[in-house]
């Protein structure tokens, strides 16, 4: 059968796009580039130039094939910059539940139907990629890869792996226990406890189709009997995780807040930590050393304490996300004196998504740099991705994935923040799918009209 007919929604060709007059952000070095043409094909850049000056009439048209279908768009000096990269979110939590037991707790069938709606409104705040850290499937991914749906690249890791008890596990202290021998999952985590069955759990979530593994090392905000100062999974287990992991050509990451066990993570192997936000500057530096990626979350713990989402948690769990967030800014601060590598994330749940821009503000109130806050969303979470050389940047031969504004980041990061004002048009993967501009069409399907 053609593949035309097999998968229809995979089918449509791209169109080529020459945009000129771009002003274009180069996440690297913080420069910015006036007067570059690009060239979008087949999903990729295809050539840039840059000009000395403004263009001149015809200058449009050079280097193209003669007849070839070509949409010419004049940026008029817009700002162009990579599409951005939540490096911490779940998808499998998505809004339309009241409060976190609910959230967490969807029905699967439910929750699968709803994923599409917030990968759509992920697009449309300018990421093009994210990492999911627990709970998305191989089928939203593919999914999303083909065009079924609109959204970003998907990166996932299955379930988060977590011991009996810890982070991961989602139980109550009156609930029974699991039966025998782990391998017991829900929507974000499964349990494995002992080397044999961390390993069996690491391979059976590779084997799902899963990019990387994480795993949970310390306490955490939402699991209901655990401390976060609970220190969880031995050396010898880490290092299970850790060997199947590079023997597959993938890494780990892992879920940590005290220095002990982000100690524990990365002294045994695991080249990235999520939240990290009880880090002290021995651990920072260590993790500089050893060049493992941080990923803060700080945006998550202020919205759960918000008085717009002040019935979201329960108090036994409001007290601990008290904890983590008056510690939060003072974690990247500790971070960036160090030199640790940090990426962009998020880690909000059911109806906090819509403050998934809101960490760009908060990383600037602790004292980082533009660049820094830029780079994190974009050229650094392209190596944590190991994408490098396909993410983060728009270079020739990457994937085109930019996004156009009318205000530059680097002058005020926020303006990332205030997508309904300044983004104006997001294209991933060569495809124009969200714009809020009259000169660049979004490409979303339009019925065809006949009178």
């Amino acid at each position: 059968m053609a593949a035309a007919n097999l998968k229809p929604w995979a089918s449509r060709p791209h169109k080529r796009y020459r945009l000129v007059d771009c002003r274009l952000i180069d996440c690297k070095n913080g420069e910015v580039y006036e007067h570059v043409t690009i060239d979008l094909a087949g999903g990729k850049i295809h050539r840039m130039t840059k000009l000395s000056k403004g263009p001149s009439p015809g200058d449009e048209v050079l280097s193209w094939t003669r007849g070839e279908d070509v949409t010419i768009v004049n940026l008029e000096g817009k700002y162009v910059c990579p599409g951005l990269i939540d490096c911490h979110l779940h998808l499998s939590t998505p809004p339309g539940e009241d409060g976190l037991k609910d959230t967490m707790n969807q029905d699967p069938d439910t929750s699968l139907l709803r994923q599409p709606y917030l990968a759509h409104e992920i697009l449309k705040r300018g990421f093009t990629s994210v990492r999911d850290c627990g709970g998305a499937g191989l089928a939203l991914k593919v999914a999303l890869a083909e065009g079924l749906y609109p959204g970003p690249r998907l990166f996932i890791a299955g379930h988060g792996i977590s011991q009996t008890g810890g982070h991961g596990d989602l139980r109550s202290s009156k609930d029974a226990e699991y039966a025998c021998c782990g391998g017991n999952t829900h929507g974000l985590g499964r349990i494995a406890d002992g080397v044999e069955q961390c390993l069996h759990a690491a391979r059976e979530e590779l084997r799902q189709g899963a990019d990387f593994i994480k795993i949970m090392v310390s306490g955490g905000v939402v699991s209901p009997t655990d401390r976060l100062t609970n220190l969880q999974y031995t050396p010898e287990e880490v290092r299970a995780f850790t060997k199947v992991a590079s023997d597959s050509g993938t890494y780990v990451t892992a879920h940590a807040y005290t220095p002990g066990a982000i100690r524990n993570a990365v002294e045994n192997g695991v080249s990235g930590i999520e939240h990290g936000n009880l880090i002290d500057e021995p651990t920072a530096k260590l993790m500089a050393e050893k060049g493992a990626f941080l990923t803060p979350t700080l945006i998550t713990y202020q919205a759960m304490a918000s008085r717009e989402f002040a019935s979201f948690l329960p108090p036994s769990i409001a007290a601990k996300n008290e904890e983590v967030l008056a510690a939060g800014l003072k974690s990247i601060q500790i971070a960036d004196q160090a030199g640790v590598t940090m990426c962009y994330g998020t880690d909000l749940l059911g109806p906090l998504q819509v403050k998934q821009t809101g960490e760009f503000a908060l990383r600037k109130q602790a004292g980082l740099s533009a660049l820094k806050v830029l780079q994190s969303a974009t050229t650094n979470a392209a190596r944590m991705l190991r994408q490098e050389d396909k993410l983060g940047r728009i270079k020739e031969g990457f994937f085109a994935d930019l996004i156009v504004l009318n205000a530059n980041p680097l002058d005020d990061i926020e303006v990332l923040d205030r997508p309904e004002k300044h983004l104006l048009a997001v294209i991933k993967d060569g495809r124009v799918l969200e714009s809020r501009w009259s000169k660049l069409e979004s490409e979303a399907a339009r019925p065809t009209l006949i009178e």
